[in-house]
């Protein structure tokens, strides 16, 4: 968890976390599934990211940000 890498692996998985919330909400509100404003959706993906990172720095005693990963360090 006090590494580069690991904070890199959680930024990425965050982020497209995030992203496919967003698609998925945006997508479901065009084929009227579900009713949500870019404002919702939004919130919808900054909340999906947040719990990204909370399941990442739970995992962390694993060895990566997710149960079954590892992180490598990356070659400077």
């Amino acid at each position: 968890m006090f590494t580069l890498a690991f904070w890199a692996a959680t930024g990425e998985r965050a982020v497209r976390t995030a992203a496919q919330t967003l698609l998925a909400a945006l997508g479901l509100t065009a084929a009227d599934v579900l009713d949500a404003d870019w404002g919702q959706a939004l919130a919808l993906a900054g909340s999906a990211a947040v719990l990204a990172v909370l399941t990442a720095l739970s995992a962390a005693g694993t060895g990566g940000p997710g149960i079954t990963e590892t992180v490598r360090e990356r070659d400077r």
